[in-house]
């Protein structure tokens, strides 16, 4: 596997020797020195050129980078329609095992680029010296944000809301339906719900990662173990038992954080805990 500086001395390379290619910058996580650096981060490479159709018209080019076993190009795709406009990307697979997600950029949209830009940016080339600022590398926009009270009141009530859904499938066996509600909404409110309270005790100056990928830095083993927990999903015992357990974490970390900011605590709390314990009766009834 080729290592960091073989990889960044061949994508200067490159470009030196494209005159298309007017600027590239690399992104993502081997620009944040906050993210412990491993043989499998992936390379987020974004090249600004003078012509987009040259390099769309065949794939060749791409064999500059090395042996590429396997290709996808998000934006020539039909089941996932592009979102990137004018851009264009490959996400390429190399045999020695590195990843190289790479963005077309055409040149006339480099201000757009910087504006949407979430900071992780490093700039490897500039052959027209376009940028005259210095670009500082930070992951701000990742960090945990101290909720205001309209959102805590918000977050609260999409928990609650989608808590009855999830009863609601696992009474009616639907598994897939309560499984789909309970990944897609709920945990992710309760690790939001957690994340704010990690906030109020070490501050907002920091990330907890993609998919709150570091949140267990910043707990107690047991707490981690409880939320691991809520992934048993293999049954319907299982996942009536993860979803009470969901349940009884979000209400704790909610309350404390209720309590440091001074926000009124919601009252529908007890009301859809009890209709909650209503539809699990039925249930024991039925069985």
């Amino acid at each position: 596997m080729r290592n960091e500086n073989e990889v960044l001395n061949l994508f200067n390379l490159i470009v030196e020797k494209d005159d298309l290619i007017r600027l590239s910058v690399l992104e993502g996580s081997r620009t944040n020195e906050n993210i412990p650096k491993d043989d499998f981060q992936d390379y987020d490479l974004t090249f600004f050129v003078t012509d987009m159709e040259f390099y769309k018209r065949d794939d060749d080019w791409l064999n500059k980078f090395g042996e590429l076993p396997f290709l996808q190009k998000p934006e020539d795709m039909e089941l996932y329609p592009s979102e990137l406009g004018n851009w264009y990307s490959y996400l390429m697979y190399f045999k020695d095992g590195i990843k190289i997600d790479l963005t077309l950029v055409p040149l006339e949209e480099i201000n757009l680029y910087f504006s949407e830009s979430d900071g992780l940016v490093k700039l490897l080339i500039d052959k027209d010296n376009r940028i005259s600022n210095k670009i500082v590398t930070s992951d701000e926009r990742y960090w945990i944000k101290k909720p205001s009270e309209r959102e805590f009141i918000d977050c609260c009530n999409e928990f609650w809301s989608v808590s009855t859904y999830v009863a609601k499938g696992l009474y009616r066996k639907e598994i897939l339906y309560a499984i789909d509600h309970f990944n897609q909404i709920l945990r992710p409110e309760l690790l939001r719900m957690m994340s704010w309270e990690i906030g109020l005790r070490k501050g907002f100056n920091f990330s907890l990662g993609k998919n709150y990928k570091f949140i267990d830095q910043h707990i107690s083993k047991e707490v981690f173990d409880r939320l691991l927990s809520t992934f048993s999903l293999v049954g319907y015992k299982e996942t009536w038992q993860s979803f009470q357990i969901c349940c009884d974490m979000f209400r704790q970390h909610s309350k404390k954080v209720a309590f440091e900011l001074e926000f009124h605590y919601p009252d529908y709390d007890v009301v859809m805990t009890n209709y909650i314990r209503n539809i699990y009766g039925k249930i024991d009834q039925r069985e």
